[in-house]
């Protein structure tokens, strides 16, 4: 059964290669947030969690982690997966990894993010799909994303 469902998928992902998905909604990084994946992460470096001195530091405010905007960019509210539709039996979805990652431009805390998809590819691999899809995170009125990056997904149906 679950061949039919893999073949169909790949048909209907197919499709669409290349198509930008809608964008997330808007989401704001606040300082608690930033301070947050710092305390799980011991990443406390100052130009994160020291608004005071970030201030005067090379961003001229404090910044998010690039590994907390990769974290949080596949699931921010409204993405639904970001460009990829439901899949008719699918099971669940596990984070193969990630190909390729640029963080281009700093998010500063009190920044809007949002994350629009691309899928790049579609292929079976051991009994499961896996797909390739790029996601850039945009900063709201920003002309530069906060980050591109190749996102490895395997679904399992």
């Amino acid at each position: 059964m679950s061949g039919t469902h893999i073949e169909n998928a790949i048909e209907t992902l197919n499709g669409q290669i290349g198509q930008p998905s809608q964008p997330t909604d808007w989401f704001e990084i606040t300082q608690e947030r930033v301070n947050t994946f710092a305390d799980a992460t011991l990443d406390q470096q100052w130009i994160h969690v020291d608004p005071e001195r970030a201030k005067e530091g090379p961003f001229g405010a404090p910044i998010a982690h690039g590994q907390l905007t990769l974290s949080i960019m596949s699931f921010l509210p409204g993405g639904a997966g970001v460009g990829l539709p439901a899949l008719d039996g699918m099971k669940l979805g596990i984070n193969y990894g990630w190909n390729k990652v640029r963080f281009m431009n700093p998010v500063q805390v009190g920044a809007k993010i949002r994350t629009v998809g691309k899928l790049l590819s579609v292929e079976e691999k051991a009994g499961m799909l896996e797909v390739i899809n790029e996601m850039t995170v945009e900063i709201e009125g920003a002309d530069k994303p906060a980050c591109v990056a190749q996102s490895v997904l395997r679904i399992v149906f």
